[in-house]
């Protein structure tokens, strides 16, 4: 069967990867009770660094295929995940820490919030890898690597209100299932209506563009100082350029 082709299997294990990472982020609890917010911070900041290198990777790209097109995809995401993180707000609260014991209500609006989170990076490995091999695992492991912070976040919440490590590390990587889920169907699309394929690349970088800047560096100054912020998203994308230089001439 086509669906169970070689590419879209590469394109469900390549985005699973990035949704296991999330579980990496639980580990430092099997070895230490206590993380400082500030180290959160950084690693808040590290993760939007890679997204944004990972987010202007995604939009050259779509620019060599097709400018316009590559705009009218990064506003058509940026109003996409404006819009349904206004619907989820207006859901009620959902704290990872009423989700231990919580209902079924909860559950759902829990996944809600996180498939609205995952959404944007789950479709760019998708459509990442409908550009390139090259390129999609590039993209992967920038996200692989900023969903860390995200699943050291969740067990930050999780762990002290007396979740075992073990248990966070699986509620971390659940929280980002929506990432393998949507990549499928975005690279599919896109691999049928080929012309559409910058519109792809750009609706993937509005979406986490806006994703940085209204999550990330937000969560990261809470902790950290504006310049420790600063230095720590600089180099992140420094890193990722750098990686994705010594790809491109691998």
């Amino acid at each position: 069967m086509e669906f169970l082709s070689e590419p879209v299997v590469n394109v469900f294990l390549y985005a699973l990867l990035t949704a296991v990472a999330t579980g990496l982020g639980a580990v430092p609890f099997f070895f230490i009770k206590d993380i400082s917010p500030a180290f959160l911070g950084r690693s808040n900041a590290v993760a939007a660094g890679l997204m944004l290198a990972a987010s202007f990777s995604l939009m050259m790209e779509g620019y060599e295929l097709g400018e316009w097109m590559t705009l009218g995809g990064m506003l058509a995401g940026l109003l996409l995940v404006v819009g349904a993180q206004k619907w989820m707000d207006g859901r009620g609260d959902a704290e990872v820490t009423k989700l231990i014991g919580g209902g079924r209500r909860q559950m759902l609006i829990f996944l809600g919030i996180m498939t609205v989170h995952s959404f944007a990076e789950g479709v760019s490995v998708g459509v990442s890898f409908a550009s390139t091999m090259e390129f999609g695992v590039f993209i992967a492991i920038a996200i692989a690597i900023h969903n860390i912070p995200e699943g050291l976040a969740i067990s930050l919440v999780m762990v002290p209100q007396g979740t075992s490590p073990v248990k966070a590390v699986w509620w971390s990587i659940f929280s980002s299932l929506p990432q393998p889920l949507m990549a499928v169907p975005a690279f599919l699309f896109v691999e049928v209506f080929r012309e559409y394929l910058p519109f792809g690349l750009g609706f993937a970088a509005g979406a986490m563009i806006w994703m940085v800047f209204a999550d990330l560096i937000p969560e990261s100054l809470e902790k950290c100082e504006g310049k420790s912020v600063g230095l720590w998203v600089t180099l992140a994308v420094l890193a990722m350029s750098a990686f994705q230089i010594l790809l491109g001439h691998g």
